[in-house]
């Protein structure tokens, strides 16, 4: 078994359940806010409309199409907008709201902590790498109550770079003291945490709990996160 030193996790969609996190806070959105009497007919469709504009713009956002202020209030605009409410003070005010109650969202996967204590008791150096804000990433992580375990937190504004680029993972290996072979990338993205990891010579777990057909080729596959335990 190959030994490493450095041990890097992405955050949202891996450690971090950011769909049941993310679906528990527009829950709350849709009902105290009344959008079904807006013209929202139920919160599914809220929270699929959503869904859709947030992954969309995450998209355009890496690619540096968009600031990260037309993210956060975007995604919601254009939700409203597919229930043909055009109100730009109530999708602004309502982002606020999401952004402010996301991070107080507690859901992690099975299993994470558990992990993250063996990693810890084993003498990894533990990072995490993540596109998200680092205002809202540090928040998530006190509400966890995970920060604990992490000596890094390499975030796109800390780092001046974002996942799948090279330079991301360059700064979380310089700052963790660990060459690209002697690291492992934990994350959920092909084309993101995958890729961008293979293209620094660092060995990646895909984290696939829907076990998604894909035609790359990582490291390590593993839909549990338990499973790290037989890698590392």
């Amino acid at each position: 078994m190959k030994k490493y030193k450095a041990v890097f996790f992405d955050l949202d969609h891996t450690l971090w359940d950011f769909e049941a996190n993310s679906k528990a806070t527009l829950h709350h959105i849709y009902y105290h806010y009344h959008l079904a009497a807006a013209g929202v007919p139920d919160f599914e469709a809220f929270y699929q409309s959503y869904k859709f504009h947030n992954e969309r713009l995450w998209d355009r956002y890496r690619k540096g199409f968009i600031s990260r202020n037309e993210l956060k209030w975007k995604r919601m605009w254009l939700t409203l907008l597919d229930f043909k409410i055009a109100d730009e003070p109530k999708a602004k005010e309502l982002a606020e709201v999401f952004i402010t109650m996301l991070p107080q969202q507690t859901q992690l996967f099975p299993h994470a902590e558990k992990v993250l204590d063996y990693c810890q008791a084993k003498g990894y150096r533990l990072a995490l790498i993540t596109n998200g804000f680092e205002d809202t990433q540090m928040k998530k992580l006190a509400s966890c109550n995970i920060a604990k375990y992490f000596q890094h937190v390499v975030t796109s504004e800390r780092s001046q770079s974002v996942k799948p680029h090279a330079q991301i993972f360059e700064y979380a290996l310089s700052i963790s003291d660990a060459t690209a072979p002697e690291a492992l990338m934990i994350g959920d993205s092909l084309d993101v945490d995958i890729s961008g990891a293979q293209n620094v010579g660092m060995d990646q777990v895909y984290f696939n709990p829907l076990r998604e057909q894909h035609q790359q080729q990582p490291t390590y596959e593993i839909d549990c996160l338990s499973q790290l335990l037989q890698i590392l």
